[in-house]
């Protein structure tokens, strides 16, 4: 098996295509349901996006370290890896009024960059039945912390967005002025919750290592992949339903259970149709996209926020960012239905990425964070 599976980089690409399209609509105030998160418990399609980034995340470990050793120079390389990944996400927080004072501390790319640390280093210094019990270890104990340890100054144990434990952690320790701006009162990518989140990555350096296993006919394993997968699925379900909600905000222990069986499900069809049935012809857009992962994610994020610092007066005489002047010019009037312009809006972001990414990959540009 080649060192890079293709199958891995078209669902990577798929992921950051879709991480794009659902955090750039036209207009925040219209947008399909299925391109929203979930108000509280439950799953849509866009609280899938993360979980299988992570995902990815954990199943390219095994493969970027296969050949290392745990040295100083290794672990070295993935400090710096995470630290780069987490001032990247800290750069986003302040862009563009660099205020210390109320800047989100954590964040997707922070959220990232730890979970890369721990499973890069987990990797390296343990063994897969180590590994196994670590990801169930994580999983159930996050269960008892969140629903048996009564919360200081709340009371009983509960799961509620303002009075849980992880909301209350996050405001004991980063402080309200350092919390997702939206609410200031809790952080969907808190300290307590990132602890499943390695679960999450866990998942995948597990499949990754399973990918690599060597005297196992590819059909076989593709099957057990699927048989995994569901059984996750299952897990998730299940436990969801007997009082441990799937809740991305939470990272619940079902959510990552349900988001991983998913995504191993998912890798699982890609791999056989790309990497063993060798059915590629359509797979370049997804490529181009995944190549450069970290760098597109990054840049659409701060692209748009430059553009509406550039100020065009609108007829009315108000003036208006660049961006939301050229959605509201040259979108909008093609459409009656204001979500089928903003969804119009979300997909040209997206095409205008593809073309960039295009051109980069040709050039063979490639930018490793």
């Amino acid at each position: 098996m080649n060192q890079r599976l293709l199958s891995l980089d078209v669902f990577r690409g798929m992921t950051v295509m879709m991480m794009i399209l659902v955090n750039n609509p036209g207009d925040w105030g219209h947008i399909y349901a299925p391109l929203e998160h979930a108000e509280w418990n439950g799953c849509t399609p866009t609280d899938l996006v993360f979980p299988f980034f992570l995902f990815i995340v954990g199943v390219a470990i095994p493969f970027a370290f296969q050949h290392k050793k745990p040295d100083y120079q290794t672990i070295s390389k993935i400090f710096q890896r995470s630290l780069k990944l987490f001032g990247l996400g800290l750069f986003l927080s302040l862009f563009p009024r660099f205020d210390f004072s109320v800047v989100r501390i954590m964040g997707v790319l922070q959220r990232i960059s730890l979970v890369f640390l721990i499973c890069s280093i987990l990797f390296l210094v343990t063994s897969k039945r180590t590994q196994i019990f670590l990801m169930i270890a994580i999983l159930a104990g996050y269960w008892f912390i969140m629903t048996q340890i009564p919360v200081p100054d709340a009371g009983a144990a509960n799961l509620e967005p303002e009075s849980n434990l992880g909301a209350w952690l996050d405001r004991i320790v980063l402080g309200t002025a350092h919390l997702y701006k939206a609410v200031r009162v809790w952080d969907p990518e808190g300290l307590l919750s990132s602890l499943p989140a390695i679960g999450t990555g866990l998942s995948g350096v597990l499949t990754g290592q399973w990918l690599q296993r060597k005297g196992i006919n590819t059909d076989k394993k593709v099957l057990w992949m699927l048989g995994f997968g569901f059984l996750g699925i299952m897990i998730g379900f299940i436990w969801n339903m007997i009082g441990f909600p799937i809740n991305k905000s939470l990272w619940t222990s079902s959510f990552v259970c349900w988001t991983s069986g998913w995504a191993l499900s998912f890798l699982a069809v890609l791999y056989w149709v790309i990497d063993i049935k060798g059915l590629r012809i359509w797979t370049r857009p997804f490529v181009v996209y995944g190549v450069n992962a970290i760098t597109v994610f990054f840049l659409s994020g701060l692209i748009p926020r430059v553009m509406n610092m550039i100020k065009v007066k609108m007829p009315d005489g108000e003036e208006t960012g660049i961006k939301t002047w050229l959605y509201e010019s040259w979108i909008v009037p093609f459409f009656t239905e204001p979500k089928n312009a903003s969804l119009a809006g979300a997909v040209t972001f997206v095409i205008i990425w593809l073309i960039i990414l295009w051109i980069m990959y040709q050039k063979k540009i490639i930018i490793k964070v």
